[in-house]
């Protein structure tokens, strides 16, 4: 069942003001250069996608979520990501990744298509009953890890890996 599909009208009118928080909180934490090259994972409407100004790409499992959104959103899976290794700047996934069927294939994916100083932002809500298990699957995978709390989220932010 398709939980996103069936309230991809309504998801930005329910959850922009919050996602744009957490990105207002990102942009605050990191600095992304025009020239740069981001990957929206679990991109949903591309809200996240569109936030920053470089070249970017969104990837999320629905298509009715894409089909609602714009810019350059493709339907796929984390845990497949259909990029070339070594690609991206900037790797975003803001309050997805507990929705991945494997979230640490998922990390394992991240880890290939990002360039070798590319910073990762991965937001955990913090009510999903997989909270503790992501964070430390995320931790595991990250050299240094800065966390930021926001209302519903942890920000997990991995610079220079």
């Amino acid at each position: 069942m398709d939980y996103y599909g069936k309230i991809a009208d309504s998801y930005d009118r329910l959850h922009l003001d919050e996602q744009l928080e957490k990105l207002k909180i990102i942009s605050e934490n990191i600095k992304i250069k025009v020239s740069d090259k981001l990957l929206d994972i679990g991109c949903g409407t591309g809200i996240s996608t569109n936030f920053f100004k470089c070249s970017s790409a969104g990837i999320d499992s629905s298509r009715k979520m894409i089909k609602k959104g714009s810019g350059n959103l493709i339907c796929g899976k984390a845990e497949n990501i259909p990029f070339k290794d070594k690609t991206f700047d900037v790797i975003l996934c803001i309050t997805a990744i507990h929705n991945f069927e494997n979230p640490e294939k998922a990390l394992m994916e991240m880890f290939r298509v990002k360039k070798d100083k590319a910073i990762i932002v991965i937001s955990i809500l913090k009510k999903s009953k997989k909270f503790q298990k992501i964070k430390k699957l995320v931790e595991k995978y990250f050299k240094k890890v800065k966390e930021v709390d926001s209302d519903k989220d942890v920000i997990l932010i991995n610079i220079k890996s």
